[in-house]
């Protein structure tokens, strides 16, 4: 119990700005979970469920009494539709790992008309959602919470399913969530999400190679079995 309260009370001061720990904390085993992600491996969901957890609590700053009384809904929110989908992926991943060797999964590309899905899905979540978040006191532009909310929801389940086309989902939140965050006074979400930025698009390329990778040696074993 003293390490949770400590967890929980824990400040850190730069200059006249107080950010908690557990906001530090909760976005860096984001980050351990991203690169766990881009490495195909299964650990990247739990882990990636204990900083949702934490970050929970952060956004959620008027309710828990924190040196900064913003909600940010769509934020909070999103944290609990992540640990929801990583469970589905946890145990998505779990199962594929037997194919694969070293507990990786096999990147694969969406099809067309699930790109599409992914794109009406990704302005429609955000038309809906935005009068649902205003109505329930998010912070302004609450647009742009709702985006990140939806971004957040495709991007996750993108990943569970095994799409290279999540990283660029992902890209699409942190260049809408980075100025929300440092306009909501989150600096150390704000500045995890700058990097985010690049991390994605490298994890884009990297799922991109694997996959063509993939389509290489498969289109060798597919000349061994048929001669001509």
């Amino acid at each position: 119990m003293t390490v949770l309260r400590w967890l929980f009370d824990a400040q850190l001061h730069i200059g006249d700005q107080t950010v908690l720990w557990r906001e530090v904390i909760g976005n860096l085993f984001g980050l351990i979970s991203a690169l766990g992600g881009m490495r195909r491996k299964v650990w990247a969901w739990p882990v990636g469920i204990v900083g949702n957890a934490l970050l929970f609590t952060v956004f959620l700053g008027a309710v828990f009494d924190t040196p900064n009384p913003v909600n940010l809904l769509g934020q909070a929110g999103r944290q609990v539709m992540f640990i929801v989908v990583s469970i589905y992926g946890w145990v998505r991943w779990a199962r594929r790992d037997e194919d694969f060797d070293g507990g990786a999964v096999e990147p694969r590309w969406a099809s067309w008309p699930t790109r599409i899905w992914l794109a009406v899905g990704m302005v429609g979540g955000t038309l809906v959602l935005t009068p649902i978040f205003r109505a329930l006191g998010s912070y302004e532009p609450v647009w742009s919470d709702a985006w990140v909310f939806v971004g957040s929801l495709l991007a996750t389940y993108g990943m569970a399913k095994g799409w290279v086309e999540f990283w660029l989902i992902w890209v699409a939140v942190d260049v809408v969530g980075v100025p929300l965050l440092f306009s909501a006074h989150y600096y150390a979400s704000a500045a995890m999400y700058v990097f985010y930025g690049a991390f994605t698009l490298t994890g884009f390329f990297v799922w991109w190679r694997e996959r063509a990778r993939a389509n290489r040696a498969e289109a060798v074993t597919a000349d061994a079995a048929n001669p001509a």
